[in-house]
């Protein structure tokens, strides 16, 4: 075994405490990032979360344990630097796409997104053809002279066929 020299000693330990000082940088950076993450942050991604477990409740505003401790795991992802997109995303993964305030266009999803500009256009049409007619002016009624009365052969032969049945 050959002997260490006193300058290999020091470059392991400079190795070392590079080492260290860079997971200590690493580590000071990741908790400075977690620590200026808001409230206001925070509750703009929870605005666009419904809370799993009670129905039809934002998860911002929603005043179970559960919820809070989902506001955490937003705080924590945004501290790992993750985006709002990102976020959704691993609630929709883990809890279906109910918990997004916005449904993705997939599947027959996208007829949330169709079907109402539809339905206003339809009943702008309808509306506008209803005006249309209602400004329109009514025809007026002219009095015409009766028909003349059948002639006396005319009611013979109907009554006659009549007859016949």
């Amino acid at each position: 075994m050959s002997m260490l020299t006193k300058t290999s000693v020091f470059k392991i330990i400079y190795l070392l405490l590079m080492l260290v000082a860079a997971s200590l940088l690493a580590n000071l950076a990741a908790l400075a990032q977690g620590a200026d993450i808001t409230d206001d942050q925070v509750n703009a991604i929870a605005k666009q979360l419904y809370c799993p477990v009670c129905e039809n409740i934002p998860l911002d505003v929603c005043g179970t344990q559960a919820c809070a401790q989902w506001r955490d795991l937003i705080r924590e992802k945004l501290g790992q630097g993750q985006s709002e997109a990102e976020i959704k995303a691993y609630f929709a993964a883990q809890y279906g796409d109910r918990v997004l305030a916005a449904p993705p266009a997939r599947g027959l999803n996208w007829l949330l997104y169709v079907i109402p500009p539809l339905a206003i256009l339809g009943g702008v049409y309808i509306l506008y053809r209803a005006f249309k007619a209602w400004k329109q002016p009514v025809p007026q009624v002219t009095q015409q002279e009766p028909a003349a009365a059948p002639s006396d052969e005319y009611v013979a032969r109907i009554e006659e066929e009549l007859r016949k049945r």
